[in-house]
């Protein structure tokens, strides 16, 4: 029994190892069992916390935890399994009792100060553990710098976009907006200025998936809602008016349905890599034509009939939809307008418009 205490030991804490290391430190997307495991027992746990308040502000609350409770979740899962490693070796190598190694085994990864008088190998254990407990705690405390920076970054632009798509945001909104205003030679600023987002949030989200259960600070935005109103607006664009479209639109389309797929791979989300531009899509012609007529009437000029943009807009949305509505369901988003379903019940929010405050002019 000592040697399959002791095999077993060491298993766990190359397991443990392997999950911390593939977690915190491989910079490369790999794919975390506990990450995915405790985001969807912890999301079950505050969406039922939150069932009974009903509605989506609610949901919104209770999901404000939901990352914190992870990154905790995580230090414990790892501490206990280390402890618990420690223990079966201790055991495995020595006649010391189940409590006694116990006990041992936690002193010593957490720094007590005790160490084993029976023999050298067990003070070399207990020596291993006693660097085993700090060194994963430094490594979670080093890791949130990066995850707060990162989400510092998504949330800047995030929050710009709120003036010009609407909260929630929403990609006919932002043409109109812009037609409105005769701002329309600004949109390719702002297609080049997501287009790096979509980058960031590529590699952020899918070395780091914890970053995609961090909310934004108001409960109508969100990065997955904004990046999609984007790219809609984009595809659009494209779509009606193809001659003064600015090219960034193209480059930020390939750059966000790209970041949604390797986040896709990252949290292995099943997609296809090259879609039928002819395949269908979820939304609807009845819905882009209403969009349509949204945009031309705040002052758009079309340069293609409607109904000969929309199989260039499908084939532009057929890249990222299904992969952008699973995650948005994922991160229980804001239930914006073109955003698929969610596993809670709401109806699409329209993005709220702010009163016209102009002064009467006699």
């Amino acid at each position: 029994m000592g040697v399959i205490f002791t095999v077993a030991g060491a298993a766990l804490l190359v397991v443990t190892a392997a999950s911390i290391l593939r977690t915190l430190v491989v910079p490369r997307g790999l794919y975390s069992v506990l990450v995915n495991r405790l985001w969807a027992v912890l999301r079950r746990v505050v969406r039922t916390v939150a069932a009974p308040f009903g509605g989506y502000r609610a949901i919104d609350r209770a999901q404000t935890w939901l990352a914190p409770l992870i990154l905790l979740g995580m230090l414990g899962c790892w501490l206990t399994s280390t402890l618990l490693a420690y223990t079966l070796l201790l055991r495995g190598t020595s006649d010391l009792p189940w409590r006694v190694a116990f006990r041992e085994a936690g002193s010593s990864l957490f720094t007590l100060g005790f160490a084993s008088g029976e023999r050298l190998h067990l003070s070399v254990i207990d020596f291993l553990a006693a660097a085993n407990g700090p060194l994963i705690i430094a490594l979670l405390i080093a890791y949130l710098p990066t995850l707060y920076s990162a989400y510092n970054r998504r949330e800047l632009e995030v929050t710009l976009l709120q003036s010009r798509a609407g909260e929630p945001a929403w990609g006919p909104e932002l043409l109109a907006r812009q037609a409105l205003v005769r701002t329309e030679s600004e949109l390719a600023d702002l297609y080049r200025d997501w287009e790096r987002l979509a980058a960031d949030l590529g590699e952020g989200h899918s070395n780091y998936p914890v970053l995609i259960s961090f909310r934004s600070p108001q409960p109508y935005r969100s990065w997955v809602v904004g990046l999609i109103a984007v790219l809609d607006a984009a595809a659009m664009q494209l779509s009606l008016t193809p001659r003064s479209a600015p090219p960034e639109a193209r480059l930020l389309l390939r750059a966000g349905f790209t970041a949604l797929r390797d986040i896709a791979t990252a949290l292995r989300i099943p997609f296809d890599p090259d879609p039928d531009p002819d395949a269908p899509i979820r939304l609807s012609f009845d819905e882009f034509d209403a969009a349509v007529a949204l945009i031309t009437a705040a002052g758009l000029q079309q340069e293609r009939p409607t109904a000969d943009a929309w199989p260039h807009f499908r084939g532009w949305r057929v890249n990222y939809e299904a992969v952008a509505y699973e995650l948005a369901r994922r991160a229980d988003a804001v239930p914006a307008l073109w955003t698929g379903p969610r596993d809670f019940p709401a109806t699409p929010v329209p993005p709220r418009r702010p009163a016209d405050r102009r002064p009467s002019v006699p």
